[in-house]
């Protein structure tokens, strides 16, 4: 009976890039198990190791991931980092058998040897992915080729601006991604309801396919913007109108307003404190303080931070601009938020 190949290879994957994904296609071509270990690497990177981790399972669902919390953190060729490495990883395999180790690293070599497993190296040269996890870090954007779009999305800052109608949401949200040479999400709901609307009313399923459109639109805005995208509204403000219409919401669009709590990474709400701007498909300008104050409600009551936007166009770029200038994905909002 043949002896089954186990795999091992492991990184810190920040962020999980195409090299990374070679190494580990060319091990699930040659072996019966592959065992990937993933470090917690805070010294290295703010994306967590879970969400990594993720990365990993969802493109590989029959790899089996380690996630390393209390991993070492030092790396080099001394003699003594390279038994701590090898210690810890035989400490988690335990019992385990590994047969071969991937890596295109110097440290397969003698990883592999405390293994007694085959060092396989996966193109050290990086001749077919000239790539490395501080080249994407430092420019992202410029080199999204190099990462999946399940990464690329989640290192994307994905901001949304909230309010009632007339509040300069879409005027900022374009002047944003002006001024910081990326792209926007227009409304989705303005341009479907001039489409569909019967009498000014939509009914609830519309708010739905209005709730569902724009998120399918944001989703594909983010594999294309540079760092970070602004939102104009979301499902929140379209479960706020079936609210404010029809004294309810379809559960669907009610589930969608409840995921919004933690789909971005920063909500600005922009005041009612500029002139209103009458059009046909608003109710006034009592019934934008009255809806203002509603969201307001809402976003308190759904326990959503939010950061409210006054005054002038450039009065609110300038708010944003200093917002975004503290501001890191992944860390904690009150380390840059004051």
């Amino acid at each position: 009976m043949p002896v089954k190949k186990i795999g091992l290879t492991l990184g810190k994957f920040a962020p999980f890039h195409r090299g990374h994904q070679h190494v580990v296609e060319t091990a699930l071509g040659e072996v019966d198990h592959l065992i990937v270990v993933i470090y917690d690497s805070p010294e290295v990177t703010r994306v967590p190791l879970s969400v990594r981790a993720r990365w990993i399972r969802e493109l590989y669902p029959n790899v089996e991931v380690l996630e390393a919390w209390d991993g070492p953190s030092d790396s080099g060729d001394t003699p003594e980092i390279k038994r701590k490495q090898e210690n810890y990883i035989l400490g988690l395999l335990g019992d385990r058998k590994v047969t071969h180790f991937y890596s295109s690293e110097f440290y397969g070599e003698h990883m592999s040897e405390a293994l007694g497993a085959v060092n396989r190296q996966v193109d050290p040269l990086r001749e077919s992915f000239p790539v490395s996890g501080t080249r994407v870090r430092e420019a992202l954007y410029e080199n999204k080729e190099l990462v999946h779009p399940i990464v690329y999305r989640d290192l994307i800052t994905n901001v949304v601006f909230l309010g009632a109608p007339s509040t300069g949401k879409t005027t900022l949200a374009a002047q944003m991604a002006e001024e910081l040479q990326t792209i926007w999400m227009p409304e989705y709901g303005r341009e479907y309801w001039e489409q569909h609307q019967i009498e000014r009313r939509l009914t609830l399923e519309q708010l739905v396919d209005i709730a569902e459109g724009h998120l399918e639109r944001e989703e594909h805005l983010l594999l294309q913007a540079r760092d970070m995208l602004f939102v104009d509204t979301n499902a929140i403000t379209t479960f706020m109108f079936s609210l404010y219409y029809h004294g309810e919401a379809h559960p669907k669009l009610e589930e969608m307003a409840a995921r919004c709590a933690s789909r971005y990474d920063i909500v600005f709400l922009c005041e009612d404190d500029i002139p209103y701007d009458d059009t046909p498909d608003r109710s006034g300008d009592v019934g934008r303080h009255n809806f203002q104050k509603q969201i307001i409600a809402d976003l308190i009551t759904r326990k959503i931070p939010f950061i409210p936007l006054c005054g002038s166009l450039e009065e609110r770029v300038r708010q944003v601009k200093s917002v975004l200038g503290r501001y890191e994905k992944f860390s904690n909002p009150y380390e840059w938020v004051g």
